[in-house]
C-alpha cells in the first residue's frame, strides 16, 4: 500500500520542480549575448500568443535535448510580467526543458538594435552566435527544419 503512495509522490514532486520562466532585465539578455565562453549561444524571442514562435520551440527542444555542451539554449519569452503565470504554464505544458528567460522590459526601441542592427522587432527571432569567434547569424523569420543545424554548422566553419 505504501508503494503507490510513494510513486505518486514522486511524480507530483518532479512536477512540482518543473522549469520555471525567470523575469530578467535585458541586461542579463546582454550578458549572454556578450558571453566570452567558447561554445555556441542560441537566443530565440518568442511570445506565448505568437503562433509561428510556438510552432518552432520544439526545434529548439530538440537542439537542447542533444545536450551538447558546446551549445547553450536560451529562449527570450517577450510575454509581459504580469502573464509570467501564463508563461510558466506553457512551460509546463509544452515540457520545455530550456532556459526560459520572460524579458522584463516595456520599451522594446531600448534594446532591440543591442540585439542586431537589423532587427525591426518581429518574432520570431533568432540569434545564433559562435562565442569563440564573434560571429553570429540573425533571423527575424519562423525556422524551418534544418535551419539551426545549418547556422550552427556555418559558424562552427569559419
Amino acid at each position: 500500500m505504501l508503494k503507490p503512495f510513494f510513486v505518486v509522490y514522486i511524480l507530483a514532486a518532479q512536477w512540482a520542480i518543473a522549469q520555471e520562466a525567470a523575469v530578467v532585465k535585458f541586461d542579463r539578455v546582454h550578458a549572454l549575448i556578450e558571453s566570452q565562453s567558447d561554445g555556441i549561444n542560441v537566443i530565440n524571442f518568442w511570445a506565448t500568443w505568437c503562433a509561428p514562435c510556438v510552432k518552432e520551440i520544439p526545434l529548439f527542444e530538440a537542439l537542447n535535448a542533444k545536450n551538447d555542451p558546446t551549445i547553450k539554449v536560451t529562449l527570450i519569452n517577450l510575454d509581459f510580467v504580469e502573464k509570467l503565470d501564463k508563461v510558466n504554464l506553457f512551460i509546463s505544458r509544452k515540457n520545455m526543458k530550456s532556459e526560459v528567460l520572460l524579458l522584463d522590459e516595456i520599451d522594446y526601441n531600448s534594446w532591440i538594435d543591442k540585439v542586431d542592427k537589423r532587427w525591426g522587432g518581429a518574432i520570431p527571432a533568432t540569434l545564433v552566435i559562435n562565442q569563440k569567434t564573434g560571429q553570429r547569424r540573425f533571423i527575424d523569420r519562423p525556422l524551418g527544419e534544418g535551419d539551426l543545424e545549418k547556422m550552427i554548422f556555418e559558424l562552427r566553419n569559419q
